[in-house]
């Protein structure tokens, strides 16, 4: 199931894509069946990802009945996924990443937050902060959680997740280098495009498997696999839960590939202009403009 926030006159409304395009559920139900109209709702909702896939099922799986409810994707604008309550990074988890950074692998996950003020959907710009001048991008896998997780096995994590989307980890450079850590850096008003759609994980069925790619006015600039991260989906949903409740809504972002900006030759950072897109395979296609304040 690929969920999405489908901007309407009344707000943000829960949406789903179908063969036949792009249905919004608050359209398609009856009074039998009252849905959550968010994604956020959804999440907050006990049950709330099941009754919409139950809908979804018993209502749009035949594909007429969807013909009739569905409206074209280049019709609908497409807004920000939800809020998340947390959003847990993960730093230097490729092998080729940390290679390029000239750094040891890690032995256990580096993670740090990013304050949930940054992020913004798809299409919305990101707006280039005037006291930095090395604005940076990063493709990256995020895993939503679906439910209360605390200290579980990482056999059993991937029951824990709702889904997954897209999450361009924007950071600056040189604010990065000069605190010694990462949250001002990475935390920016922008710097947390993510979307546009959230694939339930019933639709991802191996996280470790996908590729990943991210392009900057249509040159390829990293173009790696999930299969080479350091510590997987399960690994990193384990780990963190050791110590910290993850909770439904919590959005947990796997970490980078190789080809980000700084660590080319000349540097490659983002400039007023530019156009940002982050790929993973069976995920989404994740596209923003880059604007100077």
């Amino acid at each position: 199931m690929i969920l999405l926030s489908a901007i309407t006159q009344a707000g943000l409304r829960l949406a789903v894509k179908t063969h036949s395009g792009i249905v919004i559920l608050e359209k398609a139900q009856n009074r039998k069946s009252i849905l959550p109209l968010t994604i956020g709702e959804v999440l907050a909702t006990p049950e709330g990802l099941n009754r919409v896939r139950d809908f979804v099922r018993d209502n749009l799986a035949d594909s007429a009945a969807s013909r009739k409810l569905a409206v074209p994707e280049a019709e609908v604008k497409i807004g920000p996924l939800f809020t998340p309550r947390n959003v847990i990074c993960i730093g230097l988890n490729y092998k080729d990443h940390a290679a390029e950074g000239g750094v040891p692998l890690p032995d256990k996950p580096m993670v740090f937050a990013k304050l949930t003020s940054s992020i913004i959907g798809p299409g919305a710009p990101i707006v280039l902060p005037p006291d930095t001048e090395e604005v940076d991008y990063e493709a990256e896998l995020a895993v939503v959680i679906g439910r209360r997780c605390r200290s579980v096995s990482a056999p059993e994590a991937l029951d824990y997740v709702a889904g997954y989307t897209c999450l361009n980890d924007v950071s600056a450079r040189d604010f990065q280098r000069k605190d010694g850590q990462f949250v001002r850096a990475k935390s920016q008003d922008t710097f947390g495009p993510m979307g546009p759609y959230l694939v339930t994980r019933e639709d991802v069925s191996n996280p470790q498997v996908l590729p990943i790619r991210c392009l900057v006015n249509g040159q390829l600039l990293q173009n790696s696999n999930t299969d080479k991260m350091i510590f997987g989906v399960r690994e990193l949903i384990a780990f963190i839960s050791r110590g910290i409740t993850l909770e439904a809504g919590d959005v947990i972002s796997t970490g980078t590939p190789h080809g980000v900006g700084f660590a080319r030759t000349p540097p490659i950072f983002l400039k007023g202009g530019d156009e940002v897109v982050v790929e993973v395979e069976g995920v989404g296609r994740l596209s923003n403009p880059v604007r100077a304040a």
